[in-house]
Order: structure tokens, then C-alpha cells, then sequence
């Protein structure tokens, strides 16, 4: 229609969902992702396995520890993914970090956006960098932080208000130092490798980088997405999710919704664990829903080898039964980036 101009995406990033959720405004059209969405949905929760890493201490049996290591390794060649329970972390402290995040979100925007980043730039409060053209937006704001090595930090982005978020993130981030630690030792011993080989790949200075999500109320979530469907690119991802669902994961043709467990972290295999693994665990596709009574918070925190490390196979998965089936890529998180622009996934760039 003569006279009216459609906002492109770039307009659009730099508002927030928040402020057109506050001011009543209807979802714009390239927010729409859903109008051929015909796979089948299963709104049932999952049976993601539930894995218990006190299981895999000193303190537990022989006959535990193997065993939970069996679960552990079924759950990743099948679901890509589990729900970590046992990890130290109390659930006080997790709620701590649900609460920063929600404190943080609801602030005015204004000072919000005194952390705001460039349409283009990945770190600081907004959205995701632009997409290219033809692809949906996200019906989320977010706040992503380098935090591991302390070296890549930009104190910059790292909010002031709410007073406590600085302490927590940093507290939050040695934990999550010490969970990769257990977990990446856990995936290579069930999988009878030595326990050190997934460490070594990721590098003493594998990255960690936290993004802060919220999902606002959609009145359209039949159309709507929180966050289109994707694979990760990094390592594994760890998920902190609040009590209202809203994630799934892909597998068989469905998608299934994630349970929320409030003691839970979910860990997430991402491409490049594909990669080193040949293939034995899977980078699953996810989403998030959006909903139209409650808004949502999570915190995903992405684990990656360092950047410019090149990461392969390890040698004790390829044999004759199964040759190698990637090859060794470096800088495989920015190809990745390339492709998801795109709406599509990466990993064929590493196939063999």
C-alpha cells in the first residue's frame, strides 16, 4: 500500500520484543515461522534420561558408576542430550540465578539498554545479529557475555544493576568450570576412552559464554517462536530453564518438550561434540515455544574449544565397523554461525 513502509528486520532488532509486548503491539510479519509448520508435535513430556552425576564419584559403587555411565552414553547416541542432576550446585543458588536473570529483564529499558549491543554485534543486551533474508525472527530478548577465560571478558556488557548479577554470573562461571570438568571426563569414560581426551580437545582455554534469555508473552504462539529451530555449534551446551516449559527437542520426527526439573541442568550435545565424537553422540535440533500466559526465562551457557584449535575424531571411536566420518575443522563455531544465518545446519562442511 502507497505510503506505508514494512520495518525490515534491522528496524526491528533495534526495538526489543519486551517494548512491543508493553505497548500492546501486534507481532510483526517477520516474526511468523510457523504457517507450514506441519510436523508432528508431541506435547507430552519427554523421557530425556535423567543422569545423576554423584553416580560417577569415588564415593558410589562400581556397579553404580558403570552403570550410570551406560545410561549416560545411550542418552547421548539417542537424544543428544540429558537432564544433569547430583552436581554439586544447590538449588538455592540455581534459583539465585533464575532470580538475577528475572531481575535483570525487568528492569525499565533504559537501563537495560546502557548494556545494549550493535544489530550486528553478538555480545551485550538485544537480539540475536540479523539473519539473512527470508529468515523469521526470534520472539526473545537476550543478554550474551563472554565469561571464560577472563581474558575475553568485556566488563563493559556485564550489567550493574541488578546489584548482585556480576558476583553471581562470576560464581555461576566456576561452577560451570568445574561441571564441564566432570561431564566431559564422564561422556569420554562411557564411551572407554581415556578420561582427559574430550579436555584436551576443547583446550585449557575452551570458551565459556552465557546467554540470558526471555521469552515474552506471544499472543500468537501458534506462529510464533521463541527461538527457531536449530543445532548448537558449540561443544555442549548447559540450560538452566526456569518452571515454565517451553524448550524441545527433535528426535524420530517429533518434537518433545523438556520437562523442567529445578535442580536439573540440561546438557546438550552440540555439532562440534558430534565432530569429535564421529558421530556417536548427536547434535540434536531444538526450539522454544513461545507462550501466550506466562513469559520464560533460561540461561544457557556455551562451551566451546578454544577458537583457533583444530578438533577431530578422537582416534579410539574410528575403526573398520566405523570409519571416520568427519574431518578435522578449526573454527568450526564461526562456520556454523554462516549456515544458521542461513536457517540451515553446518555439519556437512565436516563430513569426510
Amino acid at each position: 500500500m502507497a505510503g506505508v513502509s514494512i520495518p525490515t528486520a534491522d528496524v526491528l532488532l533495534s526495538r526489543r520484543v519486551q517494548e512491543m509486548v508493553l505497548k500492546g503491539e501486534e507481532p510483526p510479519p517477520l516474526y511468523i515461522c510457523r504457517d507450514d509448520d506441519t510436523e508432528d508435535v508431541s506435547s507430552a513430556l519427554s523421557s530425556i534420561p535423567v543422569i545423576d552425576l554423584s553416580l560417577l564419584s569415588s564415593s558410589a559403587t562400581i556397579f553404580e558408576q558403570e552403570e550410570e555411565l551406560q545410561k549416560l552414553k545411550s542418552a547421548l547416541c539417542s537424544w543428544g542430550c540429558f537432564q544433569a542432576i547430583g552436581h554439586g550446585i544447590s538449588t538455592s543458588f540455581l534459583d539465585e540465578i533464575r532470580q538475577v536473570t528475572r531481575d535483570f529483564f525487568q528492569q525499565p529499558m533504559e537501563e537495560k539498554n546502557k548494556i545494549a549491543k550493535g544489530v550486528k554485534d553478538f555480545e551485550g543486551y538485544g537480539a540475536d545479529p540479523v539473519p539473512e533474508e527470508g529468515q523469521s525472527l526470534d520472539w526473545s530478548d537476550r543478554l550474551f557475555v563472554d565469561v571464560y577465560p577472563e581474558d575475553t571478558r568485556k566488563s563493559k556488557f556485564w550489567p550493574e544493576s541488578p546489584a548482585a548479577f556480576r558476583d553471581v554470573l562470576e560464581e555461576y562461571t566456576v561452577n560451570m568450570k568445574t561441571f564441564t570438568e566432570i561431564v566431559s571426563k564422564a561422556m569420554a569414560k562411557s564411551l572407554s576412552l581415556e578420561e582427559n581426551c574430550f579436555l584436551n580437545q576443547f583446550g585449557e582455554r575452551g570458551l565459556l559464554q552465557a546467554r540470558f534469555n526471555y521469552y515474552s508473552c506471544c499472543e500468537r504462539p501458534d506462529l510464533i517462536l521463541g527461538l527457531k529451530p536449530h543445532a548448537d555449534g558449540s561443544g555442549y551446551t548447559i540450560i538452566l530453564q526456569d518452571d515454565v516449559e517451553g524448550l524441545q527437542v527433535h528426535k524420530d520426527g517429533k518434537w518433545f518438550t523438556v520437562p523442567t526439573i529445578s535442580h536439573a541442568l540440561l546438557v546438550l550435545m552440540g555439532d562440534q561434540m558430534e565432530i569429535i565424537t564421529n558421530g556417536m553422540f548427536k547434535s540434536p535440533v531444538h526450539r522454544v515455544l513461545t507462550n501466550s500466559e506466562r513469559e520464560r526465562i533460561s540461561v544457557a551457557m556455551f562451551y566451546t574449544p578454544e577458537p583457533k584449535k583444530e578438533i577431530g575424531p578422537e582416534e579410539g571411536l574410528v575403526n573398520q565397523e566405523r570409519p571416520k566420518l568427519f574431518k578435522k575443522v578449526k573454527g568450526y563455531a564461526d562456520t556454523h554461525w554462516e549456515y544458521y544465518q542461513r536457517g540451515v545446519r553446518a555439519l556437512h562442511v565436516a563430513k569426510v
